[in-house]
Parts: C-alpha cells; structure tokens; sequence
C-alpha cells in the first residue's frame, strides 16, 4: 500500500454558483516537498486549494489532510494557507502584522522572529508593508502562514506580478522549507515555473490531466519543454 501522502483526494465534486468546478477530481500530494498545481486560469486550482484547507463547500467526495479530514481543528496550526488576495495590511509594518496574526492564531512571540528568518525578511521589521519592494511583500503573506510552523503550506500563485529574478527568490525559499520537512502545494498558472517543482500536478477542466516529476512529463511526451509537454497532454486527451 502507497504511503498516505500530505494531501489524498477522491471522486472530488464541487459545484459554485451552479457550474461544476471539479467533476470527479483525485490526486496525492507527496510529503516533504514542493508540488506544483500548474493549469490555465479557470481550471479549478484555486477551488481545489480552497477545499484542501477547509473553506470550500463540497458536494461528495473525501479530502484527506495531514491524515485528518479538511477543515478540521485539529489542522489549524498545522496548515499555512497563502490566498491570491493580499492577507495582510498594508499600513502596518511587518512586525506589527506578524504580532497580530500570532495572537489570533495563538502562536508563542518567538515563532515572529522564526517567521521573519524563514523568508529572509530580516532588518525590514520595522518597515510598513506597502512601502517594500514587491518581492519583499510578497514574503509577508508568506511569514505570516509560517507563524504556526505548519506541516502543510498551501499558496495560491504566489508569484502573481513578480519579476523573474523575485520569483526566483521566492522559489528557493519554497527549497528551503522543503528541506526543512515542510510541505508545499503552490498553484500557478505559469508553465515555466513548473521546473522549479519536484511533482507536478497538471489540472484542466476541473480534471487531472497528468501527474509526475518536470522530467518524466516531458520524457512521456517527447517535449522540450512543459509548456510543449502540457499542449501534447491536451491534444491526448481530445483524441
């Protein structure tokens, strides 16, 4: 029998404002490192996401996290989850925005320190947030789902906006927590972030379209890169 994974969904169906977003969805989210949900826009990663962490009502179906059904209490701590929409404000440094997210998530002082050090925000405490430079806000977001030294992370297009070299620092700190035993789910619906992940998980129409490692996508299809690798999964599936 496989190893129960961070994240095991099954004959997941989910149905918003009348339209059914995910059919029948099912996929496993390995521990211990960075999984990439890559697909267009429209195609059910940010319900997904939603589910995973307990704020998305489902019609049928099951979603395991961490070995505990979604939502539960006992996951509150143990789960970071970084939405698209900024989760933080604007108008109050860094410090004072992880000091009040602490005390509403009941976390011990040290662990602002510990947050600020994780995502390299260090001398920039003092700072209110909307005078950072882009890539230092959006680290912030980010400090503030580590706050509870979460098992899971769960980050929905992160990098949103983000010029290449700031998307590649965020990226080597998403390796970082990884290796730290952290794991990550990340959306995106950039293709060429999707060689930065160790697993990939390619979603289309609410549906898994494929499943696996950068390397044995493009090897499957005989592409050079993973956009190529993605458009040939998709004439696959038409036939």
């Amino acid at each position: 029998m496989a190893a129960l994974g961070a994240v095991e969904v099954e004959q997941l169906r989910v149905v918003r404002g009348g339209k059914v977003v995910l059919p029948s969805l099912g996929l496993h989210v390995e521990r211990g490192c960075v999984t990439g949900l890559l697909g267009p826009s429209g195609s059910g990663k940010s319900t997904l996401m939603r589910a995973i962490v307990g704020v998305q009502r489902v019609e049928s179906g099951s979603i395991a996290v961490l070995g505990l059904p979604a939502g539960s209490p006992a996951l509150r701590s143990r789960v970071g989850y970084v939405t698209q929409a900024p989760s933080v404000y604007g108008g109050l440094t860094v410090r004072e925005n992880l000091v009040y997210f602490a005390r509403i998530l009941g976390a011990p002082s040290q662990r602002v320190a510990e947050a600020v050090a994780a995502v390299g925000l260090e001398g920039e405490e003092e700072h209110v947030v909307e005078r950072l430079s882009g890539g230092q806000r959006a680290r912030v977001p980010l400090a503030t789902a580590l706050l509870g030294d979460p098992e899971l992370l769960v980050l929905d297009e992160p990098t949103v906006g983000l010029d290449p070299v700031l998307r590649r620092d965020i990226w080597d700190t998403f390796h970082a927590l990884a290796a730290r035993g952290v794991t990550l789910l990340v959306s995106s619906h950039v293709m060429d972030e999707a060689d930065r992940c160790d697993a990939l998980i390619l979603l289309r129409d609410g549906r898994v379209l494929a499943t696996g490692t950068p390397a044995e996508l493009r090897a499957r299809t005989n592409a050079a890169n993973l956009d190529a690798a993605f458009l040939r999964l998709v004439d696959e599936r038409r036939q």
